[in-house]
């Protein structure tokens, strides 16, 4: 008799899931509920529809312009340099404005803009739909 086991390899620790999860309920109030923003909070989706492409761990989607506006990376120490650049990377190749990685070890935002590079100054603010990302976990 042959056993047939399906394994899947996921890399997802529970703070980071717990931090996606805050994040997607706030943003998802803030959107569906409150009308407050304009974009909708959607988590793990392919940037792009038409190909296989990355998935970032929290999109904010343009509905109306059918437009990525700003994609959102959790990560821990040994991951957040890495998802700084893939985030980089990805704004780049699929022309987003903003990108954001947050370090939960650290409890430190990183932004890029992408028209202006990385943000010092207000890492953790969310032009796009103007909110402190790092108020909402």
């Amino acid at each position: 008799m042959t056993e047939n086991t399906i394994y899947m390899v996921v890399n997802a620790p529970k703070i980071h899931q717990r931090i996606i999860g805050q994040l997607m309920m706030r943003l998802g109030i803030l959107y569906y509920l409150e009308k407050a923003i304009p974009f909708e909070p959607l988590p793990e989706t392919m940037i792009d529809e038409c190909q296989t492409s990355p998935t970032p761990d929290i999109l904010l989607f343009d509905n109306e312009n059918k437009l990525n506006r700003v994609i959102i990376e959790i990560s821990g120490n040994t991951g957040a340099r890495r998802d700084f650049e893939k985030i980089k990377n990805l704004m780049i190749d699929y022309n987003v404005a903003e990108g954001f990685v947050y370090n939960y070890d650290t409890k430190q935002w990183r932004k890029y803009l992408l028209d202006q590079g990385e943000d010092l100054l207000r890492p953790s603010f969310c032009e796009a739909i103007g909110y402190d990302l790092n108020a909402l976990i």
